[in-house]
């Protein structure tokens, strides 16, 4: 990965480990898919300006279709499959969950690209999820909530996301490889509002949302989609779609951090130890720490 690829990654890591804590706000006023789709939509209209006065307005007709569907697969369904989510389990685990991403991602890339991982990026993807697993060892709760949703819904709710963006980034390197970052994201987000729409206001809140929710969504969209999506399609176009998909790794210790700074959450020794295990992993599987093995000379 070239240096500016690696300042995109760790930023993109900083920005989505505070989506979590965001969503979370949100969610309990305006609910699952109105959050999702009030969120794409502050992030198409933030998007839009810009791509019209970069002049790329013919480059987005002509792929229209497949950016959109891209939108549907990257965007809408996990952003509110996430935030359902949250109604039930905490940030922290479902930052962990979304750590598995890089996982799916590698096996779709395999499966569908023919991009094979090198024997270092498999070592480092199995690294990381060794430190994934070791934080959700404590974080995972399966006790009922108030909101009546079932913990164990919500965390296949976050698989189910996870495999979304794998999906979707294998299908960005195929299908749109080329298109211009801001393209890309800017297309996304107007097919993910498009396909919210009509279920958002279905289910829109009876109850009008508090400021703190609107707040949350405005720097869910403007943040955490619209600056985020620019710099997620830009690493997919300069590293491949497996290294772009490793930033999640870095997201649970970002949001680990939020907890401990913002709202006084504890981190213990173990959240620490599995935090290093996790960013070694993501370095090994992204190509920013290289393993040199010594052969006995003859």
């Amino acid at each position: 990965m070239s240096f500016s690829s690696i300042i995109d990654f760790a930023a993109l890591a900083a920005i989505w480990g505070s989506s979590f804590l965001f969503m979370r706000f949100a969610v309990v006023d305006f609910g699952a898919i109105p959050t999702a789709a009030v969120r794409v939509t502050v992030a198409a209209a933030f998007l839009l300006p810009l791509m019209l006065w970069k002049g790329h307005a013919a480059v987005f007709r002509a792929n229209w279709r497949a950016i959109c569907v891209v939108g549907i697969l990257n965007s809408a369904l996990p952003f509110a499959l996430f935030s359902f989510a949250l109604l039930a389990i905490t940030t922290g685990l479902s930052a962990i969950l979304n750590a598995t991403v890089p996982l799916f991602g590698a096996l779709v890339a395999w499966l569908w690209l023919k991009d094979r991982p090198t024997g270092t990026r498999v070592l480092g993807l199995a690294i990381g999820f060794l430190g994934v697993a070791l934080l959700a060892w404590d974080g995972a709760s399966f006790k009922p909530t108030a909101s009546g949703i079932a913990p164990a819904w919500a965390v296949l709710a976050c698989l189910l996301a996870t495999i979304c963006y794998a999906i979707a980034a294998s299908a960005t390197k195929r299908y749109l490889s080329g298109l211009p970052p801001l393209v890309t994201a800017t297309g996304s987000q107007v097919g993910a509002a498009a396909g919210l729409l009509l279920p958002a206001l279905w289910l829109w809140p009876a109850q009008a949302p508090g400021t703190r929710a609107w707040l949350a969504v405005a720097v869910l969209g403007l943040l955490c989609t619209g600056i985020a999506y620019i710099l997620y399609f830009r690493l997919i176009e300069q590293a491949g779609p497996a290294r772009a998909l490793a930033v999640t790794f870095l997201v649970p210790v970002f949001a680990i951090l939020y907890g401990l700074l913002f709202l006084g959450e504890h981190v213990t020794p173990r959240m620490l130890a599995c935090g290093a295990v996790v960013v070694c992993g993501t370095a090994l599987s992204t190509g920013l720490l290289k393993l040199r093995i010594l052969r006995p000379q003859p």
